[in-house]
Parts: C-alpha cells; sequence; structure tokens
C-alpha cells in the first residue's frame, strides 16, 4: 500500500481510540491460540447486565487473502474474507452474516501516494452505497463520505473531515450529521513511543444548540502498565488500567462516574484477553 494520506475514517481516529478503546462496563474474559499453521482462535465471553453471551472466531491468512469466521451463541456465523493487492494498491473486503443473507457487503479500497478511496455496496435487491474519497499527505489531507438508499433515492448521510498530523500530534475537524454537527479533536504525544497522550476533543450540535466537550489522556507508568482517564462537560468520569500480565496477555480494569449523580452505583468492568 502506499504512503498517502490515510481512508477517511482515519480522521479523527487517533482521538476517538484516546476516548472510547478500552472504556468497558461489561465483564470480558478472551482466550486466543495460534497454531503453527499461522490459524488464531479466539474465544470470547461477555456478561452484560443480566446477560451472557460468546462466540468462538478464527482467523487465518495465506498470503494476501485473510479469512476471517466467527460463530456467536445465537447461532449467527460471520465471515469476512480480506484480499490484499488483487490490483495494485487495492483491497477488497467481502463480508456476510448467516443466517440473514441480505447482510452481505462488498468493499473495494484503493490506495495512491496523494488520495484514497474507498467504495462498499450492500449485496440484496435494494443496496445501500457508501462512498469515501481523501485527498493530500500523510501530514494533511481532507476528504468527504456519503451514504446513498437506492430503495428511496435519498442521501443517508455526507461528512466532510480535515486533519493536520505531526511526528507528536495531530489534529481534525469533522463535520458530520448531514452538517447538523460539527466536531474538532486534537491529540498531543508525550513521549517518542507515543504510549503517553493528551487529547481534547469538543463537539457541537447545531439543531439542539448542544456542546459537548471531552479531555482525557493516556499515561505509560511502565512499560507493562497504561492508565488512561477522560472527563466530560456533563460530568461524565471514566477511567482505566490496563496490564500485560504476561506477554500479548492483558487485564483491564475500567469504571465510569457520573460526579453530578455520585449517589448513583458507579459501573465498573472487566476485561481479561489472554493472547499466549
Amino acid at each position: 500500500m502506499s504512503k498517502g494520506p490515510g481512508l477517511f475514517s482515519d480522521i479523527g481516529k487517533k482521538a476517538k481510540d484516546l476516548l472510547t478503546r478500552d472504556y468497558i462496563s461489561d465483564q470480558k474474559f478472551s482466550v486466543s491460540t495460534h497454531s503453527d499453521a499461522g490459524v488464531v482462535l479466539t474465544s470470547t465471553a461477555v456478561k452484560k447486565g443480566g446477560l451472557s453471551s460468546g462466540d468462538v472466531a478464527a482467523l487465518y491468512k495465506y498470503r494476501n487473502v485473510t479469512f476471517d469466521v466467527k460463530v456467536d451463541t445465537a447461532s449467527n456465523i460471520s465471515t469476512i474474507i480480506t484480499l490484499n493487492d488483487i490490483v495494485p494498491s487495492t483491497k477488497t473486503i467481502a463480508s456476510v452474516k448467516f443466517p440473514d443473507h441480505n447482510s452481505g457487503k462488498l468493499e473495494v479500497q484503493y490506495f495512491h501516494h496523494h488520495a484514497t478511496l474507498a467504495t462498499a455496496v450492500a449485496l440484496n435487491q435494494n443496496p445501500f452505497i457508501d462512498v469515501s474519497a481523501t485527498l493530500g499527505t500523510p501530514s494533511i489531507a481532507f476528504g468527504g463520505e456519503a451514504g446513498y438508499d437506492t430503495t428511496s433515492g435519498n442521501f443517508t448521510k455526507y461528512t466532510a473531515g480535515i486533519s493536520v498530523t505531526k511526528p507528536d500530534s495531530s489534529a481534525s475537524i469533522i463535520l458530520g450529521d448531514k452538517g447538523d454537527s460539527i466536531r474538532a479533536s486534537y491529540v498531543h504525544h508525550l513521549d517518542q513511543l507515543k504510549r503517553s497522550s493528551a487529547v481534547g476533543e469538543i463537539t457541537r450540535r447545531f439543531s439542539t444548540n448542544e456542546n459537548t466537550f471531552t479531555v482525557g489522556g493516556s499515561i505509560a507508568v511502565d512499560h507493562l502498565t497504561v492508565v488512561k482517564a477522560k472527563l466530560n462537560n456533563n460530568g461524565k468520569l471514566g477511567a482505566l488500567i490496563q496490564h500485560e500480565i504476561i506477554p500479548k496477555s492483558l487485564l483491564t480494569i475500567a469504571g465510569e462516574i457520573d460526579t453530578k449523580a455520585l449517589d448513583r452505583i458507579p459501573k465498573f468492568g472487566l476485561a481479561v484477553a489472554l493472547k499466549p
């Protein structure tokens, strides 16, 4: 793939990951095993509220093709096939979920030194079509995406964004929800390995005149332990600690508190991911 601007979905992704990734309020346990043939088997169990669910997934990569199959406790079978460079600088992703055969989707991504293009089409009689494009370089990029419903003949979404990336920081502005919202974010890395970072994000929804401001960050206590926290102007405080018990095996403890309603019981989550 080229060293171009990246996909449109990458705009603002660093800030989003810092503020949402690994923050959990459920109990989750995951175990992965790797075979000599290159097959990765992952078993996951999740308890959310009073409900429990689980799945078993198999991932296999052969040359430029990746097969990903997942079976869950609701008898759903999800299959994703990814093909790299069938045509130079492209990635093709086909997915389907059984027994819902209408859930099939085909996505093609094209990467160029100064542009990327992605198109996704639902594989049914009345497909949705999503198209996104990005222009620029790895340092500065701007682009947009749109979704079209062929049944109604209406656009389901249209979004535009711009990002600026430097070695120690990145900033982005995204105009979304058909022009009803704007989100600006900034991430500053505090070390060369980018394990310690600070992030700020502000979102405004024009239809309700509502503003949401969130600050957060992550700190690498040592090479095995990371602490993350976030707080928004609505008083929602989230925090987590993640520790690598053994190589590729992570223990995550996360919690969330509404500081404006401290009499309520805080939400806490526990996740264990074992990847021998």
